[in-house]
């Protein structure tokens, strides 16, 4: 195993947890790996598959991640292919052919191809010893990126019984594991669980007073350097686009009503150039295996808790220090809102679709560390932040505690059976029907903070959720549960502290701690220079490119500067198969230095 990863991946050692997933996929094991994004999930997969007898199916919905891997695949001189819309007849053809022929082990196609009668009818027989689901998430209904075409993947296990189903996401909270291991296996599969932690992220929430002169401010810190900024709407990034290049900066609006050929073509230069900024809705991003992505900022709300760690997992792949902002409004709130409750989907996926929205609130009004927040709503350890404003700039906080024990007191009266709406209309003392109908009207407690407006229960209720007190049962259709630091509130053990909005958040500093050690004597000239013939070298091949080398990779060879073959193979991400290919024009840049 280590052999190979070096010969063909050009690393020396397996990250935290890849070794162990390797070794159950090649003892034959269903699994469900979490990893966080830029953890190297596509080598847990992709190794085994090279070294197995069998061939590999992996079913990816992202056309450009498909592109990607395919490419850097072809890089290694590993074979692969891949079939899917984009391709031509021909290329499709071809690469169906080299698969079922022998010469390819791996292949990948869009869940909606692989399911097909045609499909399914011609693998039989080829020996397919292992399916693949990327974006596993997406066929759990708990999950919040559900596909109904994900769906026709539960026949796999019936349709080949001997083959080994390995099931990958960044994203899956524990319900939405236990669905994907159901669906998939019918509950025959270990799951791995890396951790949701990116410590190399920044998180910063601001509020959306005077944004666009802020989002200047932060950008002119980043010059030179790629980022993503998302939008709402198509409207938006094209005008938010247009303000940015106004102003200077190389920026590109992508959205789904643009032409393919255009958003393809902006893709292409994403992966390529350095400093560009693609200004997008969510329809760029997954799957774009683009290490050294310096930024991700929201311009409006992201749609859910796992929407957001999805997209803010796209910057620092890398193990670099990375920013991470959204802009917070309550015009972004109300659309969110109306956009579920018009949307398709019948009320109890509405329901669930606004308690994903509310725990996102939550961290935005978080008086805590954020961290705390996202990896509390993951079931995830907590470890100590330094890395998100409420920790680098801590709010003021006034002592709540009464407050919150009036709050959860009606929690636990009403037997943690109800949501936000009934708790704070029994806690205010409003008689809707539904308070008639079950005679809470008549609770000690009702009315117990009637002096204070619903809109300030509500934020009181969403800062107890972000600081772990109570927590939303989304399978329970949204109930509020007091945990045990909340009953420690109730009965008088602890304090809560709330907090008073501070509008003058500061901008992330772009100086984060938590990153990889920093490449000591890094001549910046030399790097300069790789840096540009790898972009050539990109362009010529048609390759995005990291696929020729990472920014790690380069900066290490700015900083050790080999002189021979031997040297430039001990460089982070160089094997023999890259060393064949590049080494000799790399080795003669760095020697002319």
């Amino acid at each position: 195993m280590e052999r190979w990863l070096k010969q063909y991946f050009g690393f020396s050692d397996f990250r935290p947890g890849q070794k162990e997933i390797i070794q159950a996929l090649l003892a034959n094991k269903n699994l469900l790996s979490v990893m966080p994004t830029g953890a190297g999930k596509s080598i847990c997969y992709q190794l085994p598959a090279m070294l197995s007898d069998y061939k590999t199916i992996i079913v990816s919905p992202l056309v450009s991640l498909m592109d990607d891997q395919v490419a850097s695949l072809k890089s290694n001189k590993l074979p692969a292919e891949k079939i899917h819309s984009n391709c031509t007849f021909e290329e499709n053809g071809a690469a169906w052919r080299s698969f079922s022929q022998g010469e390819a082990k791996i292949l990948y196609v869009s869940p909606e191809r692989l399911m097909t009668d045609r499909m399914v009818a011609s693998l039989n027989g080829l020996g397919i010893g292992m399916f693949v689901i990327d974006e596993a998430h997406c066929i759990s209904k708990w999950g919040a990126g559900f596909r109904p075409d994900y769906n026709e993947l539960s026949r796999l296990q019936y349709l080949f019984p001997s083959a080994v189903i390995a099931a990958f996401t960044a994203t899956a909270d524990e319900a939405t594991r236990n669905d994907i291991v159901q669906n998939l296996t019918s509950g025959n599969a270990s799951i791995f669980v890396r951790g949701f932690d990116r410590p190399n992220l920044s998180l910063t929430v601001l509020q959306k007073t005077n944004w666009k002169r802020r989002l200047l401010e932060f950008l002119h810190s980043k010059r030179r350097e790629s980022g993503i900024i998302y939008c709402l709407s198509r409207k938006n990034t094209e005008t938010l686009a247009a303000y940015l290049s106004e102003n200077g900066f190389n920026a590109l609006p992508y959205h789904a009503g643009q032409d393919a050929t255009i958003r393809r073509n902006s893709q292409g230069r994403f992966m390529t150039e350095e400093g560009l900024i693609m200004v997008a809705t969510i329809a760029f991003g997954m799957g774009i295996d683009k290490p050294d992505i310096r930024f991700v900022v929201h311009a409006n709300l992201p749609s859910s808790m796992e929407a957001f760690y999805q997209e803010i997992g796209r910057a620092g792949r890398d193990g670099a220090s990375a920013d991470t902002i959204i802009f917070y409004g309550l015009d972004d709130l109300f659309k969110r809102r109306r956009m579920i409750t018009q949307g398709e989907g019948d009320e109890q996926y509405k329901l669930r679709e606004h308690k994903r929205l509310d725990t996102l609130v939550a961290y935005c009004e978080a008086a805590t560390c954020r961290r705390k927040v996202l990896l509390t709503y993951f079931d995830d350890v907590y470890v100590e932040c330094g890395n998100c404003d409420n920790c680098l700039n801590p709010p003021t906080l006034i002592d709540g505690t009464e407050l919150a024990q009036m709050a959860l007191s009606v929690i636990s009266t009403t037997g943690e059976y109800f949501g936000t709406v009934h708790i704070v209309n029994l806690v205010r003392g409003t008689l809707t029907e539904k308070v008639l109908q079950r005679r809470h009207n008549e609770l000690s407690n009702f009315g117990v903070g009637k002096e204070r407006p619903k809109e300030f229960w509500q934020a009181l209720i969403r800062q107890l959720l972000a600081a772990g007190h109570i927590s939303v049962d989304i399978q329970r259709y949204g109930a509020l549960r007091i945990s045990d630091t909340g009953q420690k509130i109730l009965s008088g053990d602890t304090v809560f502290n709330y907090k008073i909005i501070n509008s003058k958040s500061l901008l992330p500093s772009g100086k984060s701690q938590k990153s990889l050690p920093k490449i000591i004597g890094v001549n910046e000239e030399l790097l300069a220079k790789l840096k540009v013939k790898r972009l050539d070298l990109a362009r010529e091949k048609r390759v995005p490119a990291f696929v020729i080398f990472s920014d790690r990779s380069l900066t290490e060879m700015a900083a050790k500067r080999p002189q021979s073959e031997s040297q430039f193979l001990d460089i982070n991400g160089v094997g023999p198969q890259k060393l064949k290919e590049y080494g000799k024009t790399f080795l003669s840049l760095i020697m002319s230095e």
